[in-house]
């Protein structure tokens, strides 16, 4: 190994960190049980060929940002970019379809081969809900408002705002596919080498292009909403309606899209200015065709990602740790005791620190260090009463205490921290 160092564009995630995820994911599990979304884990690597049918084989993902690799077997193996493809994958595999609807709530780490920068990493971590088998605008309505009440728990309601379009249904998209087709095409001399590329096969991702070229182009394509029929429009009235009657305001972004073909009708980004570039925090859409594009049975599907190091750098403080108790023990005689005592006091519900070297000095500096809240301190005298000193660190008050008693008497600590 020539350097000791992390690969570019991951990060180890310390304890402190590690806590701010923590919390961004629990937030995210207590408010999905609450819509009673049940917790799934797919594996962090699929054949390729999920990813390929799902993401599109001309999609920047698949062409570009994939981890892809041959394993032993000589398979073709791919770190996952994303959770929705495994989700589906699992339905299909599983044969869950006489189960639906179903509604599913993950995190977990993703790998994507990008430029690393603010909020984006190579390796990072998502969260995800997913709804599967709800034809319906009810569960476009229920995905997004879980989202919404997510950010409001993280206290970022305030901050981010939401941005919905449709897509319409695949007759809607059909038309507007031919009408970017004619557009793009009479400029096609202006368009970037990707975007000529995705003229034919994918045209709708041109909207999303960041090419300056393009750029130029975009704000006299056609418009999505010119194009729907009754039935799209209606859908998207429905989304609106609802949203409005739970109190979530949006905004409507007629240039939000999804560029493969199994996304329809309602697509939508909660969003930040925070972040520069990065801005959304929470992403998703209904993808009506996905699981049939992978091999299952036609089944509706609504979903969202959102990214965790994204939300950890917006969120303020989080619940801090409850503060331990230290044990610690005065001379050799003691330190069985101690150590017999410290795992009877963490069974009943304690945090307990117990030192592993030094005088009673040195333990109480770093009890003091970790901010403990009190110190058990157990010497010869005290064993041989069968009872232990406890020691208030706030306060410096101490006092002898049975040790039968000790796990009665450390419960007023517990509740204080």
């Amino acid at each position: 190994m020539s350097q000791v160092q992390p690969v570019r564009g991951t990060h180890d995630i310390l304890p402190e960190e590690g806590r701010r995820h923590r919390h961004v994911v629990e937030t995210a599990r207590e408010q999905a049980e609450r819509y009673g979304f049940g917790e799934i884990a797919t594996p962090i690597f699929e054949f390729t060929e999920v990813f390929q049918r799902t993401m599109g084989d001309t999609s920047d993902v698949v062409t570009k940002e994939m981890y892809t690799f041959k394993d032993r077997g000589d398979e073709q193996i791919t770190l996952r970019p994303e959770y929705t493809a495994g989700i589906a994958r699992a339905f299909i595999s599983g044969g869950l379809r006489q189960e639906l609807p179903l509604k599913f709530f993950g995190s977990g780490p993703m790998f994507r081969y990008e430029r690393p920068q603010k909020g984006r990493l190579r390796q990072f971590h998502q969260i995800d809900a997913e709804i599967l088998g709800v034809a319906e605008p009810q569960a476009d309505i229920e995905v997004v408002a879980l989202g919404a009440d997510i950010l409001a728990a993280l206290g970022l309601a305030d901050r981010v705002r939401l941005e919905i379009n449709t897509l319409g249904d695949p007759e809607s998209r059909t038309a507007y596919r031919q009408a970017l087709v004619a557009y793009f095409g009479q400029h096609s001399e202006k368009l970037s080498q990707d975007s000529r590329a995705r003229l034919e096969r994918n045209p709708l991702r041109i909207l999303d292009s960041k090419d300056p070229g393009d750029r130029e182009l975009i704000p006299d394509a056609p418009r999505l909403g010119d194009y729907l029929n009754q039935h799209s429009a209606d859908f998207y009235a429905e989304v609106r309606a609802g949203l409005e009657a739970i109190g979530i305001d949006f905004v409507h972004n007629e240039r939000l899209v999804r560029g493969l073909d199994y996304y329809t009708h309602t697509a939508y980004e909660f969003v930040t200015d925070e972040l520069g570039a990065q801005g959304a925090v929470i992403a998703g859409g209904r993808y009506d065709g996905l699981i049939e594009a992978l091999g299952g049975p036609p089944t509706p599907g609504i979903g969202w990602a959102g990214g965790i190091e994204r939300l950890v750098m917006m969120i303020g403080e989080v619940p801090t740790p409850r503060r331990p108790v230290a044990v610690i023990p005065i001379g050799d005689d003691a330190r069985l005791p101690a150590l017999s005592l410290a795992q009877e006091l963490r069974r009943a519900g304690h945090v307990v620190e117990l030192g592993f070297r030094g005088n009673l000095t040195k333990r109480l500096k770093r009890a003091n260090k970790l901010g403990a809240r009190a110190a058990v301190l157990l010497g010869e005298d005290e064993l041989a009463r069968s009872g232990a000193t406890l020691r208030d660190l706030d306060s410096g008050e101490q006092r002898e205490v049975a040790l039968e008693e000790l796990a009665e008497a450390l419960q007023h600590y517990l509740a204080a921290t």
